[in-house]
């Protein structure tokens, strides 16, 4: 979880890597983390785009789906509930100490958000 962060969760595929059964797993995760593997991985995602909020010249909604939430509205409200401030507002607060932003273009292809341009995948496209 802390490698795929921002790839949806397939809860079954975890929980069988590690040698459990998805209920077991949650249970023992829960025990040693003090959150269900959801909780954590949202928290992940939240500490990430904190860190795209204050560096990157990025929209929220951009930043949005690059940690991985599937909804504006459940990011906006899940960075809410952890850090006290919408998104909107987090960036405000830590930008306006001077700092540069990177721009867009560099910060989508730094954290995934282009495909890999392959040479070989052009050259079949051109001689299809």
């Amino acid at each position: 979880m802390d490698r795929d962060w921002a790839e949806p969760l397939d809860l079954d595929a975890v929980a069988r890597a590690a040698g459990y059964s998805r209920y077991h797993f949650i249970r023992v995760f829960r025990a040693v983390y003090g959150q269900t593997p959801g909780q954590y991985l949202s928290r992940r995602r939240i500490e990430r785009a904190e860190e795209m909020l204050r560096t990157a010249d990025l929209s929220v909604t951009e930043i949005c789906a690059l940690v991985g939430f599937s909804s504006l509205g459940t990011f906006s409200s899940s960075f809410k509930r952890h850090t006290g401030l919408s998104p909107s507002a987090y960036r405000a607060r830590h930008v306006d100490r001077g700092s540069a932003l990177v721009p867009g273009c560099y910060a989508l292809l730094w954290h995934g958000g282009f495909k890999p341009f392959r040479l070989q995948e052009r050259n079949s496209e051109e001689a299809g």
